[in-house]
């Protein structure tokens, strides 16, 4: 018999990151960090902070539950789609709620079973659903990654690295929908028959540090522990990684204690100067920076910036609104940070008559006096 559960796309991709409550074991422990491999990366610009065999395939377990749901999400899959549950989807090994034939419910665990409904659903069949989850990793860029299924289950063939699964977070964390899903901690939906069950998501972080804001567990005998947890503060937005971590909750504090106490996100002040015109109908023009750049920088150089500006001491018309004029750098103790482009924020048309020599000369020499850097 068919079996059909209406559910929201939320609730769909909920699935993906909330499990039954049960309780976690303790651990204290505060020092070197004990996955196998492990990374702290900016999210903004994939920039590695911190790195233990990064570039180190290893399985993923149920982090790869990220992957899977933000192909799932960019499928374009409808917020109210009727999911058919498939055969296949029932009986899965490892996490589940052990779906019920005929059963109706609105929100799934963080079950195995749940990954291979969605993959069905938005694909047609699980093979087709993993075509798309590796197209994604090819477009990008990752070379050290393979999925074989959609929710972790350990084959020879699936696998990751603590530096490409960073990348895939920092990618989905892009996705307001994808952050509204993994940042969910606890609900609770009815029985088949009577009462209800409490769903949690089983990443504590959520809940013990104020800093994290999303995250996907994982866990198989092959891979051990494996975590990927996103953090943010003032602006900065780290992400951590550990795979086959068996102290991985102090492992992920101890890196965002690091991270957060040695770097920051500096917003770079905007660029606007006016530049003398020569032969035009205005006499000046307004350039400045379009974007609103930032910086990572250690937190003890924060204060060293330094604006250099690249542009001409004057411009002759014609200038178009929105031509490049010069740039901007900044600087850190004599190296460059980041740069941005100057724009002309306003069109100058060119005077119809003539100058003579000597009013050509004399603007010219005027637009040297005024200019200011």
């Amino acid at each position: 018999m068919k079996i059909f559960i209406k559910i929201s796309a939320f609730i769909t991709f909920l699935a993906l990151f909330i499990a039954p409550l049960h309780a976690f074991a303790q651990d204290n422990s505060i020092g070197k960090v004990s996955a196998s491999s492990a990374c702290l990366m900016d999210a903004d610009s994939g920039k590695l902070l911190y790195s233990k065999n990064a570039d180190k395939r290893l399985p993923m377990a149920s982090t790869t539950k990220v992957m899977t749901a933000i192909v799932a999400l960019e499928s374009g899959i409808p917020l109210d789609t009727v999911v058919k549950v498939p055969r296949e989807a029932v009986g899965v090994e490892g996490s589940s709620v052990y779906l019920a034939e005929g059963e109706r419910i609105t929100l799934l665990s963080s079950a195995n079973d749940a990954s291979v409904a969605i993959a069905v659903a938005v694909a047609g069949s699980l093979e087709a659903f993993v075509d798309m989850m590796n197209e994604k990793a090819e477009l990008l860029g990752l070379c050290n990654t393979h999925f074989s299924n959609p929710h972790g289950l350990d084959t020879e063939d699936h696998y990751t690295t603590a530096r490409e699964l960073a990348k895939i977070m920092a990618y989905s964390s892009n996705n307001e929908e994808f952050m509204k899903i993994c940042g969910t901690y606890k609900t609770v939906i009815p029985k088949q028959d009577d009462g209800t069950r409490v769903l949690i998501n089983h990443n504590r972080l959520l809940k013990s540090d104020e800093r994290v804001i999303a995250g996907k567990t994982g866990f198989t005998k092959k891979s051990g522990r494996c975590l990927v947890t996103l953090a943010e503060r003032d602006g900065l937005r780290l992400i951590s990684v550990t795979l086959n971590a068996p102290n991985d909750w102090s492992d992920h504090t101890s890196l965002y204690d690091f991270g957060f106490s040695n770097y920051k996100r500096v917003r770079l002040e905007s660029i606007s100067l006016t530049l003398p015109v020569v032969s035009g109908n205005k006499k000046s023009v307004t350039v400045s920076s379009i974007e609103e750049p930032s910086l990572l920088i250690q937190s003890e150089l924060a204060d060293n910036i330094e604006v250099k500006i690249y542009a001409p001491h004057f411009l002759f018309a014609k200038i178009n609104k929105g031509d490049e004029i010069g740039k901007a750098v900044y600087v850190c103790n004599g190296r460059i940070m980041a740069s941005c482009t100057l724009y002309a924020c306003e069109d100058v048309m060119q005077e119809r008559y003539r100058f003579s020599l000597f009013e050509w000369l004399n603007n010219i020499l005027k637009g040297f006096i005024k200019w200011k850097r």
